[in-house]
């Protein structure tokens, strides 16, 4: 089996267009560009599906360096039969291929091991074979100066045996289905715990049971976090029975004095070997399972969260709200630069509302300021209303933002970067201003997991979490489209075909020779060859440069396209732009080229339209119900609006104006059955909800969404 042949197995396209994203992928194109600029070539797969090629290609090269490693070892020790060579080279099945190995694979000493050297092997194979009586006058030939009796002897005997039944590939192979059908994960408390206060919130696992199978991921991550505090001791077992019927319906053929002794072997294998390692591979299986769905939900937060609606270039006075430490303030520039910063005391104990308020129409007159960004922490609701009482000069928009992740920033190498002279504080009204003008400019440059949007984000596998995470990244700054002069070096460094030293590259010579006046410019980049430009060029935006082609997504390989269609409809390209009249008269056939088919012709044809159009929408104000301020205000019964700020497997967690937010369980979504939260809200969506239940002492709000 060749690598199209195994991809095409589990990705529904042709072997074509794998064999052409293939090699793409080796020409060091990337995802982004691939998926946006080579889709004649590729049949039209959009990122995710050359994603999903890019993995399986990787995991059938590490299936065929697994195999090579193997091979050699069994050679090595002179035991590489054909057959055995041919089983394992047409496998591409990992637990397979291991199973093979088993027999090989060097390990500590085993009991088995010191049986052998015991001289007691022939005495197992006679159990073995069942083809014997008096299988202790046998015993009683094998002993010798290590064996004193034939207890001992039918002991390593059977040790050996124990051994042979656990390197059965049939065996483990079926175990593992009546495992994946039958398993029940069971978690009972640690008795030295059981009063602790911290092992309270694992309290429905203190007697607990379900089929793994269909544990859902949240609960088994959270059975796993209760037995890795030491709170529960967790288990994964089937009906030993059952187990050790089938392993004896496939070892014993007939009823020979040998079958007590194989018998005997069959239960120590089961419950020595067998049981414990096929557990642990269930457990990791559906461990593996539940790190993928989590991973799945963090990393549809995530790019929800990055794309979300940006203000603009909007002069900004942003708000970082307290109580006795008061509540800093910066105003910023349309770029985001710091142009002045200050604190203020309106709330207890200090009690300075008019000489705050005073401050605060000072500083939107002099400043020039058109809209107020308020961290959504401690005191944010009392500075919301607060600001709201100020009788500004002219109208300005007042929004509260999500702070998550604003201190992480604060305290950061790249916010020291930018403002040395400046302490955490400032930082972080800063990003929560910015993040108000432009979310995904300001949060690419915070650690994704610290920004808050999952689910076991710090339970699930590290380095998968990681490169999903990175990846969604990616994609959605490619999907933007970003100000190659106003960018900042974290946000260059997600662009396709970058990196975070070329970003470095790009700023320093943005500094020295001034903002980039169209895109040929950037060649001049050091480092920054053709591969780099070819992969890059499309996705950064020059405004108001000298090609009005370089502020729109129209790769430079397709300008002398454009060109061409232009001169035909005899106008020039800067007339073409946005004018559906003459691009309505274009016909696509005319201009295919060898590198770009209608597909390709397609797409430019659209962006012609609307060039440079940013897919996101625009921020809106929201408005919380003015009389809910604290968790002491909100009733059972009381209805009201609410931002949706996380979404998890098992329903969404909804801001409603007061520092815990509230909880609509999935069954609370709607009527009916609900499999996945987001076929029914999205990250930031304005909802109206139903308060179902308030625990004041456990800051706990049960919601239903009202539709």
């Amino acid at each position: 089996m060749n690598s199209i042949q195994f991809i095409q197995g589990q990705v529904n396209t042709t072997p074509k267009n794998i064999e052409a994203t293939l090699k793409l992928l080796a020409e060091d194109c990337t995802i982004p560009f691939i998926s946006r600029y080579r889709k004649d070539q590729t049949g039209n797969l959009d990122e995710v599906v050359i994603e999903q090629i890019a993995k399986l290609s990787k995991h059938y090269d590490e299936i065929v360096k697994r195999k090579e490693s193997i091979l050699k070892t069994i050679e090595e020790q002179g035991q590489l039969s054909p057959e055995l060579a041919k089983k394992i080279t047409d496998s591409f099945d990992l637990q397979e291929i291991e199973d093979l190995y088993l027999p090989y694979k060097k390990k500590k000493k085993t009991r088995a091991d010191v049986a052998r050297e015991k001289g007691l092997e022939p005495l197992a194979k006679i159990i073995m074979a069942q083809n014997s009586d008096d299988i202790e006058f046998i015993a009683s030939k094998y002993l010798n100066d290590k064996v004193p009796n034939e207890d001992e002897a039918l002991q390593g005997a059977r040790d050996i045996v124990a051994e042979w039944i656990n390197e059965n590939i049939y065996i483990r192979k079926n175990l593992r289905r009546m495992f994946q059908r039958k398993a029940v994960v069971t978690t009972k408390v640690a008795k030295t715990k059981k009063d602790d206060e911290a092992a309270q919130k694992f309290s429905q696992y203190f007697d607990w049971a379900e089929p793994i199978s269909k544990a859902p991921s949240h609960r088994l991550l959270a059975m796993l976090r209760a037995e890795a505090e030491g709170f529960v001791k967790l288990n994964v077992e089937i009906e030993n029975e059952e187990a050790i019927e089938f392993i004896e319906d496939n070892t014993i053929k007939n009823n020979r004095e040998t079958v007590d002794q194989l018998r005997l072997a069959v239960k120590d294998s089961y419950k020595r070997l067998l049981e414990p390692a096929i557990s642990n591979e269930t457990l990791q299986e559906a461990k593996a399972k539940a790190d993928i769905k989590a991973i799945d939900v963090f990393a549809g937060n995530l790019s929800q969260l990055l794309l979300a609606p940006p203000l603009g270039e909007k002069r900004i006075l942003a708000i970082d709200p307290g109580y006795r430490s008061g509540c800093k303030i910066v105003c910023l520039d349309e770029k985001g630069d710091l142009l002045y910063n200050e604190t203020i005391y309106p709330h207890q104990p200090q009690n300075e509302s008019a000489m705050a308020m005073k401050k605060i129409r000072s500083m939107v007159n002099a400043y020039n300021i058109e809209a107020i960004s308020i961290g959504n922490g401690t005191a944010s609701r009392e500075t919301e209303f607060f600001i709201k009482k100020i009788p500004f000069d002219k109208p300005v928009q007042v929004f509260v933002v999500s702070e998550a992740g604003a201190s992480v920033y604060s305290a950061s190498k790249i916010a020291r970067d930018e403002f040395p002279n400046y302490d955490v504080t400032v930082r972080g009204s800063v990003s929560i201003g910015r993040r108000l003008s432009d979310p995904l400019a300001e949060l690419v440059k915070i650690d994704p997991k610290s920004i808050g949007v999952g689910q076991y984000q710090h339970d699930v596998d590290q380095t998968k979490l990681k490169e999903e995470l990175d990846t969604v990244v990616v994609r959605c700054v490619n999907s933007v489209g970003i100000n190659i002069n106003t960018a900042s070096k974290s946000l260059l460094s997600y662009v396709s075909g970058i990196g975070e030293k070329m970003a470095e590259n790009i700023v320093a010579y943005r500094s020295e020779n001034g903002p980039f006046e169209d895109r040929k410019q950037i060649k001049k980049v050091p480092r920054l060859g053709e591969k780099a430009f070819q992969q890059a060029a499309a996705f950064v935006r020059i405004h108001n440069g000298k090609n009005p082609l370089d502020n729109s997504a129209v790769h430079p390989e397709a300008y002398p396209i454009v060109e061409k269609m232009a001169k035909d409809l005899k106008i020039s390209v800067h007339d073409l732009i946005a004018n559906k009249e003459k691009i309505s008269q274009i016909k696509l056939e005319n201009y295919i080229t060898k590198d770009i088919g209608i597909l390709g012709l397609k797409d430019i044809v659209k962006e012609l339209e609307k060039p440079g159009l940013d897919p996101r929408k625009s921020a809106k104000v929201f408005e919380f119900d003015p009389n809910v301020k604290t968790i002491k205000d909100v009733r059972s019964g009381m209805i009201l609006p609410g931002i949706v700020n996380n979404i998890t497997a098992f329903g969404c967690f909804v801001d409603i104006g007061v520092k815990e937010s509230g909880l609509v369980h999935i069954s609370q979504l709607k009527e009916g059955f609900v499999s996945d939260v987001n076929e029914v809200v999205k990250l930031h969506q304005h909802v109206q909800v139903k308060v179902v239940e308030v625990d004041e002492d456990r800051k706990r709000i049960q919601l239903t969404m009202v539709l």
